[in-house]
């Protein structure tokens, strides 16, 4: 794997929106050293979401696209949430643990949804290290800068976390296995990292296409949502869950006829919240 992301669009926001999909990489690193298939590893990955989100940079905001697959690294995660019992030895740098470690799914995940483990050994400090800097730092160095010079240009900046999620529940699932899931679940940590009324007119943009939407129900938004937010500031990030049902075969991992609708539904979306901005 040679660079970490890509910035489809202009490298500086042409209006003050910008998006980012961190879990739709599929560039298998060689050291990842997995003990399952590239095809099970896949299994977090938010398919073709930076796809649906096109029309976004014809309209002149960045969308910056993480390559690498999400259970080699997961940067909606702090560098510092590591799942200690997946480390050989102690760990020496920053610990800020969220929790997702008991689920398999902290920095990097060391299990599948089902349970099983994606390592045969545990890794080394230095092998974490080494990830954190050539994927991690990288990817948020990036979206730092994109939001940064959004709000240098316009006094502000629109954040949306694009990501997808399995239309019912695994087992692993905190919301419950074989719960059903909304079309849309939008994310702001009840109310802090955005405006309310953007989250309201998302919501109701959607909810008019005739799709279903949770606002913090079951996911309320993660670490880069947290991290880049300050609405005082005029810093404002929201995190939209797709459900997977709508767009691809789960199983296949391929597109399905519904591709194409939520394409184009997606930048009629953006088309209304950039007569918003």
């Amino acid at each position: 794997m040679s660079a970490p992301y890509e910035i489809r669009g202009p490298k500086l926001p042409a209006i003050p929106l910008v998006l980012d999909s961190p879990h739709s990489g599929n560039r298998f690193p060689d050291d990842f050293g997995a003990l399952v298939s590239q095809s099970e590893l896949r299994e977090g990955e938010d398919c073709f979401v930076d796809e649906l989100y096109a029309g976004a940079t014809e309209m002149g905001a960045p969308l910056l696209a993480a390559l690498w697959p999400r259970t080699y690294l997961d940067p909606n995660r702090h560098a510092g949430d590591v799942d200690l019992d997946l480390i050989d030895g102690p760990w020496p740098w920053a610990y800020v643990p969220s929790g997702k470690a008991r689920l398999g799914k902290a920095l990097l995940w060391r299990t599948l949804e089902d349970g099983r483990p994606i390592y045969a050994r545990r890794l080394s400090p230095e092998a974490v290290r080494a990830r954190i800097e050539r994927c991690h730092a990288p990817y948020h160095a990036a979206i730092r800068g994109l939001l940064d010079a959004s709000v240098k240009r316009f006094g502000k900046v629109w954040h949306i976390n694009c990501h997808s999620m399995r239309g019912t529940a695994g087992r692993q699932s905190e919301d419950g296995e074989g719960n059903v899931r909304a079309d849309f679940v939008l994310g702001d940590r009840d109310g802090t990292t955005c405006d309310p009324g953007f989250t309201e007119l998302v919501r109701r943009t959607l909810a008019g296409m005739g799709y279903s939407v949770k606002v913090n129900d079951p996911y309320k938004g993660v670490e880069l949502v947290r991290a880049y937010s300050d609405p005082m500031a005029g810093r404002h990030s929201l995190q939209i869950e797709i459900s997977k049902r709508l767009y691809m075969d789960e199983a296949a991992l391929a597109k399905s006829a519904g591709f194409g609708r939520l394409q184009k539904d997606l930048t009629t979306l953006l088309e209304e919240i950039r007569k918003a901005l």
